[in-house]
């Protein structure tokens, strides 16, 4: 399959801008469309993902949502890749932090991504295994710079990609052990999608609960809050 529009993107060639600003939710992604984006278009809607489309200070935007975990942001995030050519992805999502030190609604920058997942498994032939994936450097030092001259409270650093949100396993040990800040479901398969097509990826983060203390915050407050974080994203591709 080489052509548009595919199963899973009805945008047809020109909808796509080259920079995506991509949020799990598909109700963040009206939400940050309708906020930030001048003339914002509906191109993307089937099976609830929805992607618009419009301009952010005159530059062409889409902001396009993932679903949750790997292998739903690793479908689309290959799709806008490889067949709508699209050039970066900054993910823009909640994080559950380790510890206090990166405190509720701050912003983590993950320089890389940790994990264990099966999603690695599709790149075995490029030797790819359990470990870290890094970001994209240039989008990462970008994002800092920008979160500097927006005055917000943020962090850089590396962070875990889980294929689970209720597991077995301690990730908050395996977090210290590794040096992480934090544990989401979706960065892995965005760089590994993006080293494989020679393009660029990073994952921003806003802290929606602290896992050793239980505190979290509503879902309303992810759903229509962390404006903050998509400023950031937009901002730093400007």
């Amino acid at each position: 399959m080489n052509s548009i529009p595919t199963p899973h993107n009805s945008a047809i060639e020109g909808q796509i801008a080259k920079n995506v600003i991509m949020p799990g939710d598909p109700l963040r992604s009206k939400m940050i469309a309708e906020t930030f984006l001048e003339g914002p278009v509906l191109v993307n809607n089937i099976r609830g993902i929805q992607g618009y489309t419009g301009t952010y200070k005159g530059s062409p935007f889409t902001v396009m949502a993932s679903g949750m975990g790997q292998p739903s942001i690793g479908l689309y995030t290959y799709e806008l890749f490889n067949f709508y050519d699209v050039e970066s992805i900054i993910r823009v999502g909640s994080i559950g932090a380790v510890s206090n030190k990166t405190p509720m609604r701050s912003i983590i920058i993950g320089r890389r991504s940790y994990s264990e997942t099966n999603y690695l498994m599709f790149y075995r032939n490029n030797g790819n295994k359990c470990g870290f994936v890094p970001g994209d450097e240039t989008l990462c030092a970008k994002a800092a710079a920008t979160a500097e001259r927006l005055g917000l409270k943020y962090c850089v650093g590396d962070i875990m990609s889980s294929d689970t949100y209720y597991s077995d396993n301690d990730d908050i040990a395996e977090c210290v052990a590794n040096g992480l800040l934090g544990v989401e479901m979706e960065s892995v398969a965005l760089y590994l999608n993006a080293q494989r097509a020679g393009k660029k990826a990073l994952t921003i983060c806003t802290v929606s609960n602290i896992i050793p203390t239980g505190e979290e915050l509503p879902s309303e407050d992810r759903q229509n809050g962390f404006k903050d974080m998509a400023r950031l994203a937009f901002e730093m591709c400007l």
